[in-house]
């Protein structure tokens, strides 16, 4: 699945800001094996078409057995009603993530940008900044990072996408597709 243009900026442009915090802080929270924000999501992550496009295209790549334990995830939200969530893309004997290259913009930035009135979300890196640590730090402006996104149009529950999706999948499976010749599939008899 290719990115759309707008979307792989965006996506660049928090890679390059990443990289440079890193680069000036190797020892750097945000990284594979963290998972502290993976486990302590406000809520239901939330998509545009275009990060969904993305992401079910990483989906689509993961084992049927992976696959399904997502769904099971995805399914158990429903019934949450108090945060925090847990990513239900989360392999949680490894802490990470199996679709980490094509994740959402939100995965992206976190813990890298800030958002006004909202401060750094990452307890981890809270405790550093109050500690006097990262003063050095320049970091993104994740009201910024949400206009650019509001630009790529609306956004819906990952909840919503993946239902939808596998939805599509089990039609797909039921009603095999016509042929091209206008007749009526064959039966397997």
């Amino acid at each position: 699945m290719e990115t759309s243009i707008p979307l792989a900026r965006l996506h660049a442009d928090i890679e390059s800001r990443a990289q440079a915090i890193r680069a000036d802080h190797p020892q750097w929270p945000c990284g594979k094996g963290c998972a502290g924000c993976c486990r302590r999501l406000a809520d239901v992550p939330q998509l545009t078409a275009q990060e969904w496009d993305l992401l079910r295209a990483g989906l689509a790549t993961l084992p049927a057995e992976r696959l399904g334990q997502i769904s099971r995830d995805l399914a158990a939200l429903a019934d949450q009603r108090e945060p925090p969530v847990v990513c239900p893309l989360l392999d949680q004997l490894t802490d990470a993530c199996p679709v980490y290259a094509q994740r959402p913009v939100a995965c992206r930035s976190y813990g890298f940008y800030a958002q006004r009135d909202r401060g750094l979300h990452c307890g981890d890196i809270e405790a550093q900044v109050a500690a006097g640590a990262l003063a050095d730090v320049v970091w993104g402006n994740h009201d910024a990072i949400d206009r650019q996104l509001a630009s790529l149009g609306g956004a819906r529950p990952l909840t919503e996408w993946f239902a939808r999706w596998q939805s599509g999948k089990q039609a797909a499976e039921q009603y095999p597709p016509a042929r091209s010749d206008g007749a009526p599939p064959r039966s397997e008899e």
